[in-house]
């Protein structure tokens, strides 16, 4: 008796040319700051090929998590309340995970920066930093990942390694001063209650409108948050609110 082919363990796919589609890259973020490491995952999950798997905040939550999920990434604060992030990342180097960092932190010390990269921190991002700064190193990240084969020669390499490397400052969007949006951020973040666009425009001295250039800049940027202010007669005017985990 002669049996026909089995499709046990066929692969539609096989042979079609069809490849798989990537898969995003699993973030652990480890923040001792609750509103802090919210902000962080938020920020990471709003760029396309990453995904946030965990949070933690201490050096021994991060732990283990990482026992039981793997990462491709870490965002990872030094100062924990139970040790420095470079511990962690030594203890982790010597248990065998080779998880790449970013340093999310206020540390200047360029000592640390310099341990950091001998551990495999590949970026480090100072606090305070806009949502713009932090995807700005994620894409390059990923660009660095996605990187394989062998390269033709040092060009090349270099190239490569090029890709974690950050420009100068991004130019503000045309029609923006820096000096205007410091004035205008440091009157939202003296306002906890938060401010109008024009409540803003007086207290910096300019017209409604170009407040609300700013404002919108900041929420834009992550910095701030907008919500609509009702009780009044006509239309709800939008209220701006500066994020905490910026300050």
């Amino acid at each position: 008796m002669t049996h026909g082919p089995s499709n046990q363990g066929h692969d539609p796919h096989a042979g079609d040319g069809a490849s798989p589609p990537p898969r995003d890259i699993r973030v652990l973020v480890v923040e001792d700051d609750p509103v802090a490491a919210d902000a962080h995952a938020l920020y990471v999950g709003r760029v396309p090929g990453f995904a946030v798997v965990g949070v933690a905040h201490s050096r021994g939550e991060a732990s283990r998590v990482l026992e039981r999920t793997p990462v491709e990434l870490i965002l990872l604060d030094l100062y924990l309340p139970d040790g420095h992030g470079l511990q962690l990342l030594r203890s982790l180097r010597a248990a065998g995970h080779c998880a790449d960092v970013i340093a999310v932190t206020s540390a200047r010390d360029l000592a640390i920066v310099r341990e950091g990269v001998s551990l495999g921190v590949v970026q480090y991002v100072l606090k305070p930093f806009t949502f713009a700064t932090l995807r700005d190193r994620l894409t390059r990240y990923a660009e660095f990942r996605a990187t394989a084969g062998e390269a033709s020669g040092q060009d090349e390499v270099d190239r490569a390694l090029a890709t974690l490397r950050t420009p100068g400052p991004a130019a503000l969007r045309k029609g923006l001063s820096a000096p205007t949006l410091e004035a205008v951020s440091r009157t939202l973040r003296d306002s906890p209650g938060g401010l109008t666009a024009a409540e803003a425009g007086a207290a910096v001295g300019i017209s409604r409108i170009t407040a609300r250039r700013y404002l919108e800049h900041l929420v834009d940027e992550g910095r701030a948050a907008r919500s609509p202010q009702y009780g009044q007669i006509g239309r709800p005017e939008l209220q701006y609110r500066w994020i905490p985990a910026f300050r």
